[in-house]
């Protein structure tokens, strides 16, 4: 269970506070595929930030399994990043300079996992998503958009992680590629049994997850919760 109450992240602009996440509390039960939608500027992507411990709160608390991560040790957040929490993002984020294969094996090694353990982990990822044996030795520039975010979606699920937060996974993909891109995601976190937090704005998307919550002005809007 993550159980987030209360949160806010407030930061100045100028003379004015921007109260980008303005108290939103929420639960979302373990194994779900569960969306966040709302206008540019509503907090998603903020909300999404404070829940991988990539941002601060101003104040609130996120809870893991009892366990509040705004109030723990730097090193137990790096460990809550690099192992409880996988990230996919919009632009992909892959290294430049590695194949798709060591893009995968990358986290792994942050954990000091031993390189055969990674190359077996990091292929057989790279196979469920649906790569060939000849673009896993492929860099980035040499891959389609949906082949990166299929091998950004290996990557995020290197380390078994409990939750992928997910920003606008298929923003940047067509119509037909960003529907494979998100049965994959929904296929994978059954089959990983991973809880899935979207941010969208495909409201088609939405309809199909799980649980949606809509932010409006940093605020949860009622109803939103299927």
């Amino acid at each position: 269970m993550l159980k987030v109450t209360d949160l806010k992240r407030h930061f100045k602009s100028g003379d004015s506070i921007v109260a980008a996440v303005d108290g939103v509390s929420l639960k979302i039960p373990d194994g779900q595929f569960v969306s966040i939608i709302g206008q540019s500027g509503s907090g998603k992507t903020s909300l999404l930030s404070l829940l991988g411990a990539l941002d601060k709160p101003t104040s609130g608390s996120i809870e893991v399994d009892n366990q509040d991560i705004t109030r723990v040790s730097g090193r137990e957040l790096n460990r809550y990043r690099a192992k409880t929490v996988g990230f996919v993002f919009q632009s992909y984020n892959l290294v430049p300079n590695l194949t798709a294969l060591e893009n995968v094996m990358l986290p792994m090694e942050f954990l000091g996992l031993p390189k055969k353990l990674r190359l077996e982990r990091a292929r057989q990822l790279l196979e469920e998503v649906g790569l060939s044996a000849d673009q896993m030795h492929r860099k980035p520039g040499k891959l389609s958009g949906g082949q990166q975010q299929r091998v950004a979606i290996a990557r995020a699920l290197a380390n078994k992680p409990k939750y992928i937060l997910a920003d606008e996974p298929t923003g940047n993909l067509d119509s037909e590629t960003g529907k494979l891109i998100f049965n994959l995601l929904h296929d994978l976190s059954k089959k990983e049994k991973t809880t899935i937090i979207t941010v969208t704005h495909d409201l088609k998307i939405a309809g199909k997850t799980d649980t949606s919550f809509k932010l409006k002005d940093g605020k949860l809007a009622k109803g939103t919760d299927r």
